[in-house]
Order: C-alpha cells, then sequence, then structure tokens
C-alpha cells in the first residue's frame, strides 16, 4: 500500500481548485488508487504519468501525472487537463504530493517549488 502526504502549498493550490471543480478530492483518491498504483507498484505505464527530468536526486523521483480524470469536467474524461506533481519514494512506497493545476491556469509546473522541496528533504537527511 502506498502511503501519501501533501505539501502545504498542494493543500493550498487543491483548496482553490475545488471551488471550481468540487469533484477533484474524490477525483484525487481514486487517482492514487487507480494510476499511481497501477504504476509504481504494478509496473503498468498507461502512458498518464511521466518523471521529470533536471532534477540532481537519485530518491525521490518527481513525476507529472497528465491524465486525471476530473468527474466535475463532464465529458473530458482522463483529458481533463488537470496536472499533479509529486514525489515517490521507491524503498519507502510513499508519495509526496506537491502541486496541482489546471493546464489552462498555467502551462508546467512550478520547478522552483519542486526544487526547493528537495533542498527541504536533502537538509532533514543530513540532519
Amino acid at each position: 500500500m502506498i502511503k501519501t502526504d501533501r505539501l502545504p502549498e498542494f493543500s493550498r493550490d487543491l483548496k482553490k481548485l475545488i471551488k471550481r471543480y468540487k469533484t477533484l478530492e474524490e477525483d484525487l483518491d481514486i487517482f492514487i488508487k487507480a494510476q499511481i498504483k497501477a504504476y509504481h507498484e504494478l509496473n503498468i505505464d498507461n502512458g498518464s504519468i511521466f518523471e521529470i527530468s533536471g532534477f540532481d536526486t537519485e530518491e525521490p523521483k518527481i513525476y507529472k501525472a497528465k491524465k486525471f480524470a476530473c468527474k466535475a469536467l463532464k465529458g473530458k474524461g482522463a483529458k481533463s487537463g488537470i496536472r499533479v506533481i509529486y514525489s515517490y519514494y521507491i524503498e519507502l512506497q510513499s508519495v509526496k504530493f506537491i502541486e496541482i493545476y489546471h493546464k489552462g491556469d498555467k502551462e508546467n509546473e512550478d520547478r522552483e517549488r519542486i526544487k526547493e522541496y528537495l533542498k527541504g528533504i536533502g537538509n532533514r537527511k543530513e540532519n
């Protein structure tokens, strides 16, 4: 079973998006059980999750989910435009959600937020 946690920034992003997409919290739970579990536990790649490169880290790896089904966006299915950025710790089987956004609001992930997150966990490992 994959454990999940959220950055405070992720929770703020989610809270803002829920105002527009009321089913988002439920959709996120389904995403965890279906997509994340399939990709990381069962090694099933359906083309919905991609590793984001350019970060100097062995673990965790940073991923972007491009196919995220949102019930509030009727008729869109997995092509809802919702993007989820998260880190995955292989050894711990743990996910940390970093960012969630709609691609209509912004084009790409916040790389500075990811860098700050990775810098923060690097400091904790040293202590």
